[in-house]
């Protein structure tokens, strides 16, 4: 470990003179961040280095644990891969309730506010991306490769909890998610055989939910123990092919029907309701769902360690923001728009799972099996993350526990077999427990709705917002701290009011 002395940042005094130059020192306190600092920008290797940086809070000691004997790794991303991977990582099972949302909303007000998130999202992703490299947005030295890396170096351990705690909400609500619309998928493919061979009218049988949602919860368990599951390269691949096929395969199907109806259903107002009350709910409930749609913020940091340089890292990564928002609200207004003006007030909550669509049949069907095929991985790519957390905590906290260990089990005709106890009681747990919840609210916008809630103010706004006035030594009451701070009150009302609509949606379809 080696110390690195930079124009406006200081050692606290304790280091060893060799290691430091003994000019202008002040005392710091270390309070430990976890930060980057690199060798040589322009080839983007990593290095073991640390440093020290004054925020408009505490000074934090900056350092990064590097493997020994392993050579550093090059950054060769560019604005086409990093558009890509936003792109992948944002369209999803999101996109399939944007129709539903539209209607709530009306012709006005849907379209508007798919527009409004498009650029909040590109706002608060325009100033996390100053944010990657520090003090400079450009040079550096010093760089936060994750959100939660970010939030603790200019915010603190206390803002760093809460920000990990808000991200692991978001990746266990989102295996809940997924879980209720595998179901739903596999529900809509065998109602669209029965439809196809017995007529549209016909009362086709219904396998049972909860039993569907078992059986998914069974494959996860069994793909969970895989290892490496998620890092295998084919596995992000078929997730992005899938999640554009079914994406476009809804759309498609909402234009042709336009076209058969030879008109445009829908209205300004959007879908009626028996009340006042009622249709407020329904409003805000589809304003969360947009809102889930869209933030990317706990992915773009690690995106953007990805990149080369030359262009800086925060020029390509702003770009490549504004091409995949431009491009995924294009889409998202194509889903949403299409779809309510083919179904009008009867817009079904999931696109291709409401059958408003009941021919071609076998379309129906390839859609379906393609949001299954995402979500199964995309499922894992999500849990992993909780998986790897928890498993590195145990470890750290047990080290001598047998349950943590591997074993090897020999079983005849096999090959030995290894396996970890506490992974496999965990990771069974786990799914056991997202399989559970999804049996108890199986409510697709619902569920949506309440995830994008809770996460668009937290993590899409909130965060960047407070990491860029630090970065930026933003004063408190100045003109750009009011400002900042206003649209982030702004954010978390409309947050709030999402919140209230899909709780009361969540409520009233559970005990209706």
């Amino acid at each position: 470990m080696r110390y690195l002395e930079i124009s406006g940042l200081k050692s606290d005094g304790d280091l060893v003179p060799q290691d430091r130059e003994l000019k202008n020192d002040i005392p710091l306190k270390r309070v430990g961040a976890t930060g980057i600092i690199n060798r040589d920008d322009t080839e983007g290797y990593y290095e073991e280095t640390a440093a020290f940086l004054m925020t408009n809070s505490e000074p934090f000691e900056v350092e990064q644990s590097a493997v020994p004997d392993q050579e550093p790794s090059k950054r060769t991303g560019t604005v086409w891969t990093a558009t890509a991977h936003v792109i992948t990582g944002v369209i999803g099972a999101g996109v399939l309730s944007l129709a539903w949302s539209t209607a709530q909303l009306g012709w006005i007000a849907g379209p508007l506010s798919m527009i409004f998130f498009a650029l909040i999202t590109l706002f608060s992703t325009l100033i996390l991306c100053e944010c990657y490299l520090t003090p400079d947005p450009e040079k550096g030295p010093i760089r936060h490769p994750s959100l939660t890396g970010a939030v603790k170096f200019f915010l603190g351990e206390k803002r760093q909890k809460i920000c990990a705690l808000f991200v692991l909400e978001s990746l266990y609500g989102t295996a809940v998610a997924y879980t209720i619309t595998v179901t739903q998928s596999v529900s809509a493919i065998e109602k669209s055989n029965c439809y196809h061979k017995e007529g549209h009218d016909s009362s086709c049988g219904r396998i049972h939910r909860n039993m569907l949602m078992l059986i998914f919860g069974a494959v996860q368990i069994v793909v969970s123990q895989i290892p490496d599951f998620h890092n295998m390269a084919w596995l992000s691949v078929v997730a992005a092919v899938m999640s554009f096929t079914y994406a476009f395969i809804g759309m498609a199907l909402g234009l042709a029907k336009v076209i058969g109806n030879g008109m445009v259903k829908g209205s300004i107002s959007g879908v009626s309701a028996n009340s006042g009350a009622e249709k407020s709910w329904l409003v805000f409930q589809g304003i969360a769902d947009i809102a889930f749609a869209y933030p990317y913020s706990v992915i773009l940091l690690e995106i953007q360690d990805t990149l080369k340089s030359p262009p800086s890292e925060d020029q390509t990564m702003k770009k490549a923001s504004r091409i995949s928002i431009v491009t995924t609200t294009i889409f998202y207004l194509c889903c949403g728009c299409f779809g309510y003006a083919a179904f009008g007030d009867k817009t079904p909550g999931n696109l291709l799972t409401g059958f408003g669509f009941y021919e071609p049949y076998w379309l129906v069907d390839f859609a379906n099996a393609c949001i299954i095929l995402h979500l199964v991985g995309g499922y894992q790519i999500y849990s992993q993350v909780i998986f790897a957390m928890v498993e590195r905590w145990f470890a750290a906290k047990y080290p001598d526990s047998t349950l943590g260990r591997n074993l090897e089990l020999k079983l005849p005709l096999c090959s030995r077999l290894e396996f970890n106890i506490f992974r496999l009681v965990f990771r069974t747990a786990y799914v056991v427990s997202v399989t559970g919840i999804a049996m108890l609210f199986p409510y697709f916008n619902q569920v949506l709705g309440v995830l994008g809630a809770l996460n668009f103010w937290s993590l899409g706004i909130y965060f960047p917002v407070e990491i860029y006035m630090v970065q930026k030594s933003i004063g408190a009451w100045t003109r750009k701290w009011v400002l900042l701070e206003a649209f982030s009150l702004v954010c978390l009302v409309i947050s709030v009011m999402g919140l209230i609509g899909s709780v009361e949606g969540l409520i009233r379809a559970k005990f209706r």
